[in-house]
């Protein structure tokens, strides 16, 4: 019951606060990264893996400790316990932060303003805005909506279920190196090789109960079965084998077409279709793709409270 009532007021804390607009933490390990990938990624090709592999050790292992002994530490006092618990797993957690971005986009792409929607869409996406039609700006978005719904909300609560306050902060800041380090780029291609593969290991479970939470959140039963269709078909040809599933079972939940080919650092790439076909993204989809994700956290609270009261009866 106690872990309920600390994911409860977590999600609380951040519908009605949000992300911290100053000093969070997260900008602060950040900087970190930044001056730690600075003096251990060195030009030489040999040992980047090596040097990414260190600094992974270096900026996660020490704060996953404190965590660690912070959870222990306060377990004597639980109503202390239970008020850090919230406030470190509301700064683990991303979910207004993310509706809210999405909701600048939507808004001036419904209403015609393509040149403010593309703006609004590059503070979501990694990949080239500038010259994204209304199509592909609904489906980056949409995209964004699903796979950051996964990273940034199910990932972290599935963690603080299973480790605690060492699991969620171990989870968040793997996940961000893999946000700073984890691109196929000449200077990240080796020294990100480990931040991206631990973050992948860290998502291989939860990555799949979203999928799953997606598909089971359909409006419509065909729509559940379409979800569980497009992730089987599907989502094993993603180029992330945790992004797959869940964008392609996102796709089917919301009969979307996401994918194919997009701009990536000034080069096209191809990418595999994802969902049913000649379905194109709309500023409609990136609204259901927002409700898609509330209705799968409402299946995961309904999961949550449903194993605490068999546990309870055993």
């Amino acid at each position: 019951m106690t872990l309920l009532l600390i994911v409860i007021g977590a999600l609380l804390l951040d519908q009605w606060l949000g992300e911290p607009r100053r000093a969070h933490p997260l900008v602060a390990f950040g900087h970190a990264a930044h001056w730690l990938e600075a003096r251990l990624n060195r030009a030489d090709p040999k040992r980047g893996r090596r040097a990414g592999l260190l600094a992974l050790a270096l900026a996660v292992l020490p704060l996953t400790a404190l965590a660690a002994g912070l959870d222990y530490g306060l377990r004597a006092w639980p109503l202390v316990h239970g008020v850090v618990s919230v406030l470190i797993l509301w700064l683990a957690i991303g979910r207004r932060s993310l509706l809210l971005h999405a909701a600048r986009v939507a808004r001036p792409l419904q209403q015609g303003d393509l040149t403010a929607a593309r703006a609004a869409v590059a503070m979501l996406v990694s990949r080239d805005t500038a010259e994204l039609d209304s199509a592909g700006v609904a489906r980056a978005t949409t995209e964004s909506v699903l796979e950051n719904g996964a990273d940034a909300l199910f990932s972290a609560l599935f963690w603080y279920l299973v480790a605690g306050l060492p699991g969620v902060v171990l989870y968040r800041l793997a996940n961000t190196l893999d946000a700073m380090w984890g691109y196929r780029t000449p200077r990240h291609d080796r020294f990100g090789w480990a931040a991206a593969r631990f973050d992948d290991l860290l998502n291989l479970v939860p990555a799949r109960l979203t999928a799953l939470g997606y598909a089971l959140a359909g409006s419509t039963p065909s729509a559940v079965r379409r979800a569980l269709h497009c992730w089987r078909s599907q989502g094993s040809v993603w180029k992330s084998p945790n992004a797959g599933p869940v964008m392609a079972a996102g796709a089917g939940a919301l009969n979307v077409s996401l994918g194919g080919g997009a701009p990536y650092h000034g080069q096209w790439q191809e990418r595999p279709r994802l969902g049913p076909a000649d379905c194109p993204a709309e500023a409609t989809h990136i609204e259901q793709a927002c409700r898609l994700v509330d209705r799968t956290l409402l299946i995961w609270l309904a999961a949550l409270g449903i194993l605490w009261a068999i546990l309870t009866l055993i």
